[in-house]
């Protein structure tokens, strides 16, 4: 499980770069107000990643809570 999120903490990572790097493309190739919107697609991947990271981090430390609990009984 931890290779799991390991992946998709980045998969999160590497979607907000290459929509942002999309994004930016067509807007200077179309016009920014036809893909301007699309930074919002961006933005959201990146609050992804940092909240997946953000949550493994906790879980992580909750597991190991866990265990010191385990090891006091």
């Amino acid at each position: 499980m931890e290779f799991y999120n390991r992946v998709m903490t980045y998969v999160w990572l590497l979607a907000g770069i290459a929509i942002f790097a999309i994004s930016t493309y067509m807007s200077f190739t179309d016009g920014i107000k036809k893909w301007g919107f699309y930074y919002l697609f961006s933005l959201v991947a990146f609050l992804m990643f940092f909240m997946k990271r953000w949550m493994v981090k906790r879980m992580q430390k909750h597991i190991k809570y866990m265990e010191e609990q385990q090891k006091k009984v």
